[in-house]
């Protein structure tokens, strides 16, 4: 009788922090504020890096595939700039899930892309390694990363251009934007917030970008600087931001 007792509070236990993770402690709301604002860009939403790639002629190699991957497929639409650098951030349920302004803009469109079946991310061993035991799997070019349901964000950053990709789980329910287009904003506004596990894309239509950060790395979102730019376009944004 007392191992059932036993095993009944550690029940009790288990679905009292799971409710918590769920209900409460997924949807924390923190206040953010850049770690610099020097012509820096910030993560677009927590989690860890799962690839920084080069985006070459429209276009980004998977190495797992021997391929390369057409950027329109990950963003959902055409757009006119070809060229630049991606970086993926693989948001778990540990993570704080809302997105956020990597640099002073404006949102110039916005193109939601939807699905009838959204693929899930990871498998079993796959969540347990990058969720508890912290380490990444190559996640690029899965079929979820093509597929599932996407919102994008196009920004223009006083002629920097970059785009936000807002991923959806299998089991998400629903990507919530809050922006529009013609707004501007500073760093580290909200963007949107997805539910569950998820996927957030930063592509930056520039070559003149060096990271600071790498694979597996954690970032904290509207504060860890990714990236910084180069001299050139850095001077037009320390201005706007001033602004």
């Amino acid at each position: 009788m007392i191992f059932l007792y036993i095993l009944i509070g550690i029940a009790v236990i288990w679905l009292g922090a799971l409710t918590f993770l769920r209900r409460v402690w997924f949807y924390r709301d923190p206040q953010r504020e850049p770690e610099s604002r020097n012509g820096v860009i910030v993560a677009p939403a927590d989690g860890r890096v799962v690839y920084i790639k080069r985006v070459d002629e429209n276009s980004l190699y998977a190495e797992k595939l021997g391929e390369k991957i057409a950027l329109p497929e990950i963003t959902g639409c055409d757009y006119d700039q070809k060229n630049g650098w991606a970086i993926g951030i693989y948001m778990s349920p540990l993570d704080v899930h809302f997105n956020y302004m990597p640099l002073p803009g404006t949102v110039e469109k916005i193109h939601r892309v939807s699905a009838k079946l959204n693929f899930p991310m990871l498998d079993v061993w796959e969540y347990i390694r990058v969720v508890w035991l912290r380490k990444m799997v190559d996640m690029f070019a899965r079929r979820y990363h093509l597929e599932n349901e996407r919102n994008t964000i196009f920004i223009d950053s006083n002629g920097l251009k970059m785009a936000v990709v807002l991923i959806a789980d299998k089991f998400v329910a629903k990507i919530r934007c809050f922006v529009e287009p013609g707004q501007i904003l500073d760093y580290s506004q909200k963007l949107g917030f997805i539910e569950r596990g998820s996927q957030v894309d930063l592509i930056i239509f520039s070559n003149d970008v060096e990271f600071d950060v790498g694979i597996n790395e954690q970032v904290y979102g509207g504060k860890t600087v990714i990236a910084r730019l180069a001299r050139s376009v850095e001077g037009d944004n320390d201005m706007m931001a001033a602004g």
